[in-house]
């Protein structure tokens, strides 16, 4: 039993150097079989990645070229909203005033109106007073010729003279 024990612990030159030979050429077969398709797979996952990257990169720029183009145009629409609203704003402030002048012409144009026929009124009125004024003075005078005036039927005259234009102003 020693001698199998012995068998175990001792090295033998011959079954050490099959076993290294074997050794290798496992690691050689490991290599062919199972080493390169594994490096080759992950060569694979690497430059799928790898290209995906590249795509979420072109897509993050894409995107933000999209998002300055979009802030850009919402700018321009600001400003053609704000350039809208100010020319509004000045045509109708040009329309008010527009409005306001015609409005003063019109104004301007019936007070004239106004003083023209009022004066006309004046006129006439005038002229009905010394037509009356005239028509009382023939009265006056015939009544006058009629008779002879003594200082009493003079003063009667004239007050009656006095109280015919007091009636006339008052129809008037």
């Amino acid at each position: 039993m020693n001698d199998l024990y012995q068998a175990l612990i001792t090295v033998d030159p011959g079954t050490f150097l099959a076993q290294i030979c074997n050794l290798f050429i496992q690691l050689i077969i490991l290599k062919k079989l199972l080493l390169e398709p594994v490096k080759k797979v992950l060569a694979e996952r690497k430059a799928k990645a790898d290209s995906q990257i590249a795509d979420a990169q072109k897509l993050r720029a894409d995107a933000a070229a999209m998002k300055a183009e979009y802030e850009q145009n919402l700018a321009d629409a600001k400003a053609a909203a704000n350039e809208i609203v100010t020319s509004a704003q000045k045509t109708a402030a040009a329309r008010s005033e527009e409005m306001l002048n015609e409005a003063r012409t019109a104004a301007a144009q019936i007070k004239q109106k106004a003083e023209a026929d009022v004066a006309l009124e004046k006129k006439k009125a005038v002229n009905e007073l010394k037509d009356e004024i005239g028509g009382i003075a023939v009265e006056i005078a015939s009544k006058v010729v009629e008779r002879e005036i003594s200082e009493k039927d003079h003063a009667a005259l004239i007050d009656e003279f006095i109280e015919n234009m007091q009636n006339v102003g008052d129809a008037s």
